[in-house]
């Protein structure tokens, strides 16, 4: 396998010759970046500045034995595949370096190849260690992305069924503002409405904004970076010194403001605000914006049902209108229609002369009509009003 310009190797050795075998004829050639010791004291050192893949060193060194720098190492928290030397009879030693950790040992006299495959086998083991730690911390970042994707989807989500569940809208715009600081890692925000009127962008919601703020509820609200996003109706995000120039800076030391869009004109805003000098990212522009058109329709479905409600009132008052005229119609007919019975019956008592058969007989068909007349009129008062 072919080396990497990074594998480096520790030599813990006190005879030059076998440190010259094992570092320049063996490994440097090879390629290997190479460090001597020559006793253990000093490859503890090394160890710390060189930060070394591989250590090599015999049982007997001066000052602390191979053993002992092996304890040290470890003590420190220092690891490493180690590689121990040692002398024919000294087997007993190899298998308590093994127990100490000790991954692969060496007898001297060594031979170069023997040095190379040994240190190869080592540096194997770290390459795959590396390659898992490289698997795993990829592993964990398409985890953190996954469910930074599932948090912002919930959020839009749940923002949505708000939208469309949620009549009262103070309560709707509390919960957007929530849902915007919440899904932005903010650690304030607000919403502010255009006022028709006054033309003036009015606080509205807000979470986590300072008592004196927080009572300017319905009331003009100016942080110096909204007027301008209002006249652009483009999101804006600045942080560190940018910042500084405008008001909002007493809040926090990053801000992200965006408008509510009806037809590119902004009717409302949705301002962010982070503590901590970090920008705002991208995936949370486009998580704040998608935020933003669903306030954008809750204040169009909100209008649409003012303006709705004012229809059927219209309505309502105008049928309420038609029913009183109807009303004082029937109540001048019945009294007309009792009134002219009164003479009809006077003529029919024949008080006033004698009646033909013929004209009896048509006064009396009159008055039945009359009658008639006064019955339905009576019928159409019974009936039930229209609420």
């Amino acid at each position: 396998m072919a080396t990497s310009p990074s594998e480096k190797i520790l030599i813990a050795e006190s005879d030059p010759t076998i440190s010259d075998l094992i570092a320049r004829q063996a490994l440097k050639p090879s390629g290997y970046k190479v460090s001597l010791a020559t006793d253990g004291s000093s490859a503890i050192r090394q160890a710390v500045q060189f930060q070394p893949d591989v250590l090599i060193t015999n049982m007997n060194l001066p000052g602390l034995s191979g053993k002992d720098l092996m304890v040290a190492l470890s003590s420190q928290g220092i690891s490493m595949p180690m590689i121990v030397m040692a002398e024919k009879g000294e087997e007993s030693d190899i298998i308590q370096a093994f127990r100490l950790g000790a991954s692969d040992y060496l007898m001297l006299p060594v031979r170069e190849a023997e040095v190379i495959a040994c240190v190869e086998r080592a540096l194997k083991q770290v390459r795959e260690t590396r390659a898992r730690e490289m698997l795993d911390a990829q592993i964990k970042h398409t985890n953190a992305e996954l469910q930074r994707k599932v948090r912002e989807l919930s959020t839009i989500f749940a923002v949505g069924h708000a939208v469309m569940s949620i009549t009262d809208q103070r309560i709707l715009l509390d919960k957007i503002v929530e849902a915007i600081t919440g899904a932005t890692e903010a650690d304030l925000g607000w919403m502010t409405l255009k006022d028709e009127t006054t033309k003036t962008f009015l606080l509205s919601a807000h979470r986590n904004l300072p008592e004196p703020l927080a009572k300017k509820i319905g009331q003009p609200f100016d942080d110096g970076l909204g007027p301008l996003v209002a006249m652009s109706a483009e999101t804006l995000s600045i942080h560190g010194q940018p910042l500084q120039k405008f008001k909002i800076s007493a809040l926090g030391k990053s801000a992200m403001v965006v408008p509510v869009k009806v037809k590119n004109e902004a009717i409302g805003l949705l301002t962010v605000v982070r503590k901590a000098d970090k920008a705002f990212g991208e995936s949370e522009h486009t998580l704040a914006e998608g935020i933003s058109d669903y306030a954008s329709i809750s204040l169009i479905n909100a209008r649409l049902f003012r303006a709705l409600a004012q229809n059927v009132e219209t309505a309502q008052l105008g049928e309420r209108q038609m029913n009183q005229l109807l009303e004082r119609m029937r109540q001048v007919m019945h009294s007309n229609l009792n009134t002219s019975l009164v003479p009809l019956d006077s003529v029919l008592t024949e008080k006033m002369g004698s009646l033909t058969p013929m004209q009896r007989q048509a006064l009396l068909s009159t008055r039945n009509l009359i009658n008639r007349l006064i019955t339905m009129v009576t019928q159409q008062d019974t009936q039930p009003k229209p609420s």
